[in-house]
C-alpha cells in the first residue's frame, strides 16, 4: 500500500519514523493521530489478551472520553496535574452573540476569545469516574469491589515521540477495599504483569515511580510518592538505546479517593483503593517496535497470545 507524502509524524532523528508511518497519519498535531487498520488490529488483540487476565467478579465499565469537571475537581487533579488537563470549552449565550462570535472567523477575528467552561473535562485517566460511581452504593460489600475500566484519555502533553501522544487509550483494574486488599491486589499483578510481558516477548523491568506531580510542591508530592513505594511501572525500552517507556503502573491511592468519596468498607472503615493501568497505545507501539511491522514473523508466544 502506498502511502501520501505527508508531514511526518516523528522527527525525521527518530528511529521510530519508519514504524511511526506505517502505524498513523498525521492529524495536523503532535501526539494526535488517525490509526492504521493493523494498528488497531493489534490494539484490539492486546485488549482481548488483558480480558482474559480479568478477575471474573469485576464489573465492566467503558467511558466516554469526557467527565464531570466537578468529579475531577473533587478528586484533587487541579492540585497535582494542573498543566496536563484539557477543560472541554463552547461558545455560550444567545443566539446572536453566538452567530457574532463565530463569524468573527470570517473577518479574521479570534472566535476563541468567546469561549466559555462546559460542564465537562476530558478525562485524564480512565479510572478518576469510577469512584463516585462506588460511592453512590453505599457501604461496601464484603470484600469489597472491583471494576475493569477503559476510556479515551488526554494529557497536555503535544509531543512528536510515540510513548508521549496528547491523545490514548487506558484501559485499568481498579479495587476498592481494605488495605489489605489493596495491597494484596497490587502485589498479585505485579508479578502476573511481568509474566505477561514475557508472553508478549517484550524486555520489560519493573521499577518504583513517581506521577509527573506539578511545580514545587509537585516535587515534594513526589519524593513522598516513592518514598512509600505507592506507585510502581513496567518499564519497556521501544529500541535497544531507547529511554524505556511506562507501559502499565500498579498504584496504591491509600484512602485519597475513599476520603474524597466516603467510601466505606463493610466495616465503615474509609476504603482504599489501587489500580494497574494498561497504557493500550504504548504496549501496542512497543509490540511493533520491538518485533516489527509484519505480524506474521512475530515471536510464537507473542501470536498464540494475541490469537494471531
Amino acid at each position: 500500500m502506498s502511502h501520501p507524502a505527508t508531514e511526518s509524524v516523528c522527527p525525521t532523528d527518530d528511529p521510530l519514523e519508519s514504524l511511526a508511518a506505517t502505524l498513523f497519519r498525521p492529524m495536523g498535531s503532535d501526539g494526535v493521530y488517525a490509526r492504521t487498520a493493523l494498528y488497531e488490529d493489534v490494539v484490539e488483540r492486546l485488549g482481548a489478551f488483558i480480558s482474559r487476565e480479568r478477575d471474573p467478579r469485576a464489573e465492566i465499565l467503558r467511558f466516554p472520553p469526557v467527565m464531570s469537571r466537578h468529579q475531577l475537581e473533587k478528586s484533587g487533579y487541579l492540585k497535582s496535574f494542573p498543566n496536563l488537563l484539557g477543560c472541554v470549552c463552547a461558545l455560550h449565550g444567545s443566539e446572536t452573540a453566538i452567530r457574532a462570535a463565530a463569524d468573527s472567523h470570517e473577518a479574521g477575528g479570534d472566535w476563541t476569545k468567546s469561549l466559555a467552561a462546559a460542564d465537562l473535562v476530558l478525562s485524564p485517566a480512565a479510572c478518576y469516574p469510577v469512584y463516585p460511581i462506588a460511592a453512590s452504593r453505599g457501604r461496601l460489600p464484603s470484600g469489597g469491589l472491583l471494576f475493569d475500566v477503559a476510556a479515551d484519555c488526554f494529557r497536555r502533553e503535544p509531543s512528536r515521540s510515540l510513548d508521549r501522544l496528547q491523545s490514548f487509550r487506558m484501559r485499568e483494574f481498579v479495587r476498592i477495599g481494605t488495605p489489605q486488599e489493596i495491597v494484596a491486589f497490587r502485589e498479585q499483578w505485579m508479578t502476573r504483569a511481568q509474566g505477561l510481558a514475557s508472553e508478549l516477548a517484550l524486555p520489560g523491568a519493573l521499577e518504583v515511580a513517581n506521577d509527573p506531580f506539578f511545580g514545587k510542591l509537585g516535587q515534594i508530592m513526589a519524593v513522598s510518592q516513592r518514598q512509600h513505594s505507592l506507585k510502581f511501572e513496567l518499564l519497556i525500552p521501544y529500541y535497544a538505546t531507547a529511554k524505556p517507556t511506562a507501559c502499565m503502573s500498579f498504584n496504591c491511592h491509600l484512602e485519597h479517593f475513599g476520603e474524597i468519596w466516603g467510601i466505606h468498607d463493610s466495616a465503615g472503615q474509609v476504603a482504599h483503593t489501587g489500580c494497574v493501568a494498561f497504557g493500550m497505545d504504548r504496549l501496542a507501539v512497543a509490540l511493533f517496535s520491538n518485533h516489527g511491522t509484519d505480524v506474521s514473523r512475530w515471536p510464537a508466544s507473542v501470536r498464540q497470545a494475541l490469537a494471531f
